[in-house]
């Protein structure tokens, strides 16, 4: 049962879907389809109509705040949505009137322990941005360092528990009542918002993230990521330098500035695969309002809320699968995802090859400009539905930066060769992962372990073949499949003695029947029924366990 304050306020999403055009979302639910008839007497039914994805882009942004947010996140599931939708929910812009300034000096001074007046020379009550998670105030440190305030806004953490709740109720009902919402999985994807929202939340989570991203660009040549005051960073706010440069989509002020557009895209592709190759650790949420560049075209990157990661296995099947795709080797690529485990072991590999060339090839030998990933993706995620591909979850925020890094890619230099950009990165890094060169790297990581242990080897060695020259070596052998034959044979060995046992007394109730003489004093057909029923029973028994 749906309480009262969840029924009104569902039922405002369902007018707000109505409103826009999608009343086939709303009427797609069992319970009220009988009713579908009613959509010809709406207003909002009839006239042209803007495309469903820009209709579900304005619900979304009239709900609110939290619900534009749920909606980006929702974009970068390629594998779930169709691409018109997915390509316009990827358009929503996270822009929230601020909250009084007030409020958050009240909140700085509350976490800090002290006034604004003693943590710093000047505090601007007027928030430089705003957001639906926090906002940024700009403020100057007392030694005249330039710093940035960011603040969790008040009652936030109530407000995303409550619009959760809610959107976990109808993820519910919609896998209930609806197929298509089925096929969706959407109560895994309210789960994948929970905890990505949740994690914006906490800013020593965020502040963190930007202190691993500032050592992995120590240099700060091509990127360049902010510092963070720690002694002045909680939960609530953080206190992060100020940095300044040209907003990334201002096209117009790079050219007036000098930067070389063709340089800059293509440090743009470098910084991308050293996160995620060299580092493994990617900044997960590179749209253009987090990118500034300097005027000697140094990338600067803010907001690290949202960070991915890969692990060893993953990062290495993708890079021999991108190495494999550059030089067209598609055999390679299918092989590689039949042994990762990413497509069923029994797949036909010609046949899923013969997919890949035929989605693959028409990307080649093409500037960005002519290149579309969504597209692109598209037609990979029909070939992984076709051959039963599992989509990997922890390739989801990779495929939202790399569709990031297309869009960028398009605005600043759109004659861009990706492929052959990235191509030259990969082959390096292969070539450090492979090789002698790894070999001697890894057993140079692995030297102060073995030094440590060696010492014991000697004495370890001694007591083994002591036991064995003793007779006392004894090898123990012990898995959960060993153990479960183990429990079957002597289960097996039981069932057989059982009805080994009941084909006897059988056996002897027939015998005893034809051998026995009636005028012994006692009816032998009373001792041989007695004999054969006991005897099938146990047999019966001993099938039936």
């Amino acid at each position: 049962m749906i309480p009262i304050r969840e029924s009104l306020r569902v039922a405002r999403i369902g007018w707000v879907f109505w409103r826009h055009g999608l009343d086939g979302i709303v009427l797609a639910v069992s319970p009220i389809r009988a009713i579908r008839f009613l959509r010809f007497l709406s207003p909002f039914y009839w006239g042209n109509k803007p495309p469903r994805g820009t209709r579900i882009r304005l619900a979304l942004e009239e709900l609110g705040p939290l619900y534009v947010k749920f909606g980006q996140i929702l974009s970068t599931r390629r594998d779930l949505l169709p691409d018109d939708i997915a390509l316009e929910l990827a358009r929503l812009q996270d822009q929230v009137p601020p909250f009084p300034g007030d409020q958050a000096q009240a909140i700085v001074e509350k976490a800090l322990g002290q006034s604004v007046g003693e943590l710093f020379a000047e505090f601007d009550s007027q928030p430089l941005a705003s957001a639906s998670i926090a906002q940024v105030h700009a403020a100057r440190m007392h030694d005249g360092r330039n710093v940035v305030v960011k603040v969790v806004r008040p009652g936030i953490q109530r407000t995303i528990q409550r619009d959760i709740d809610l959107l976990f109720t109808i993820a519910h009902l919609a896998r209930k009542y609806s197929r298509e919402a089925r096929r969706l999985r959407p109560i895994e994807v309210v789960e994948e918002y929970d905890k990505t929202i949740h994690d914006e939340l906490d800013l020593l989570r965020e502040a963190a993230n930007c202190a691993q991203m500032r050592r992995n660009f120590a240099d700060g040549k091509i990127f360049y990521v902010p510092e963070i005051f720690w002694d002045l960073t909680r939960k609530n706010v953080m206190v992060q330098e100020r940095v300044y440069g040209i907003p990334i989509d201002q096209i117009d002020q790079l050219v007036e500035a000098g930067v070389d557009m063709k340089t800059l895209g293509e440090r743009g592709v470098e910084i991308f695969f050293t996160q995620v190759f060299r580092d493994n650790f990617f900044h997960a949420d590179m749209h253009p309002g987090n990118i500034f560049v300097r005027s000697d075209g140094t990338y600067i990157g803010i907001d690290y809320g949202i960070m991915g990661t890969l692990t060893a296995g993953d990062q290495r099947y993708l890079a021999e699968n991108l190495l494999a795709f550059f030089h067209r080797d598609y055999r390679k690529v299918a092989e590689l995802h039949i042994e990762s485990g990413w497509v069923p072991r029994d797949t036909r590999v010609e046949d899923f090859e013969a997919a890949i060339r035929t989605v693959s090839e028409p990307i080649w030998e093409k500037p960005i400009s002519e290149i579309s990933f969504g597209n692109f993706l598209l037609r990979l995620f029909q070939v992984a539905r076709r051959f039963d591909m599992e989509i990997q979850p922890q390739l989801v925020l990779l495929q939202k930066t790399l569709l990031n890094i297309e869009g960028l890619g398009r605005m600043l230099y759109p004659q861009l060769d990706l492929w052959s950009t990235a191509k030259p990165f990969m082959e390096r890094w292969m070539a450090q992962q492979v090789g002698a060169r790894a070999f001697f790297r890894r057993i140079q990581e692995a030297l102060p372990q073995f030094s440590e242990d060696l010492p014991e080897v000697p004495l370890l060695a001694h007591r083994m073949l002591r036991k064995a020259v003793d007779g006392e070596l004894q090898l123990q052998w012990q898995s959960a499949q060993l153990e479960q034959i183990r429990s079957e044979l002597r289960i097996g060995n039981r069932r057989t003695q059982t009805s080994l046992a009941g084909g006897v007394l059988v056996l002897a109730g027939v015998i005893s029947a034809g051998l026995l003489d009636p005028e012994i004093g006692f009816n032998p057909l009373w001792l041989a029924g007695a004999l054969g029923g006991f005897g099938l029973l146990l047999m019966a028994w001993s099938l039936g366990r």
